[in-house]
């Protein structure tokens, strides 16, 4: 365990100014967070975590700057990063609560993200994202891609936590060996990866911005099976989405399927009702 003195030094000294105050801020189910004022009259948004998994925060850092490099889509910059001691700070963003007709601009910005080519599937630094730390070593295509990174190992760290029961295992295993049968043959996209709606914040304007990314290559409808998961997102958002670059025929039919992973990795983390839920995406396929 860290000592926050720590941290604060090594953030000071990346920044180039001391920190005058911090205010404690949402900071999801894992990390601490905060809002910094330094000296300079400069806010900056800081997290961190007392032990976070090998590599964590510059593997976000490194996920948030493909993300920004896009161009297309709003992203906060990444004003600096550590692993040790363990911090990322990031560019402030005033919060606002009238998005306005933003939700069909964000559709437009993620189908122009989704346009641009990424070199493999899964990450060519082969970082393992989220508190899982799911792996994502470089793959050539989805269905290997989503069986041997994703299904397969969270199905291995379902069971060895007693998160699913044996039918739910079995099917994931039975599912990752089906993958071939969709052909899902578009070229590879960078996802944000974790996008349900509280990782899209609004700015005082109404712009959307994107945190909390677990990027990587991939198939661009598991960003949008994401987005449909937990709801907050308005259909305009689809509706532009599809008109800048529209989905595959049928792509409805495989949005559980995509929604078996972060399925999966809830039901791993908070049990309840996401065993159920897994279980009857599950059920769809089998």
């Amino acid at each position: 365990m860290r000592d926050a003195i720590e941290w604060q030094d090594a953030a000071e000294q990346a920044l180039g100014a001391a920190i005058r105050s911090l205010v404690s801020v949402g900071g999801g189910d894992f990390a601490e967070a905060f809002r910094a004022e330094l000296v300079s009259g400069q806010s900056v948004f800081i997290k961190t975590h007392r032990a976070p998994p090998p590599g964590f925060f510059t593997t976000e850092a490194n996920g948030l700057s493909w993300l920004r490099s896009s161009g297309v889509v709003a992203i906060p910059e990444v004003l600096a990063v550590s692993d040790d001691p363990p911090f990322l700070a990031l560019e402030w963003i005033d919060l606002g609560h009238n998005r306005g007709g933003d939700d069909s601009e964000l559709g437009r910005s993620l189908a122009r993200l989704h346009k641009q080519p990424f070199e493999c599937f899964g990450r060519p630094d082969a970082c393992t994202t989220g508190s899982l730390a799911v792996p994502n070593q470089p793959t050539q295509d989805w269905a290997t891609f989503y069986a041997s990174q994703r299904l397969l190992p969270l199905a291995d760290i379902a069971q060895a936590r007693g998160a699913l029961p044996d039918k739910g295992i079995d099917g994931l295993r039975r599912i990752a060996s089906m993958l071939t049968q969709w052909q899902l043959d578009e070229p590879v996209s960078l996802l944000h990866g974790d996008l349900w709606a509280g990782n899209r914040v609004c700015d005082a304007t109404g712009k959307s911005w994107l945190i909390d990314p677990a990027a990587h290559g991939g198939c661009r409808e598991f960003d949008i099976a994401m987005m449909m998961l937990f709801g907050g997102y308005d259909e305009t958002c689809f509706a532009a989405y599809n008109e800048e670059y529209p989905l595959q025929a049928e792509w409805q039919s495989r949005v559980s399927l995509h929604q078996l992973a972060p399925l999966t990795v809830h039901a791993i983390k908070f049990g309840g009702s996401y065993r159920s839920a897994t279980l009857s995406a599950l059920a769809k396929y089998l």
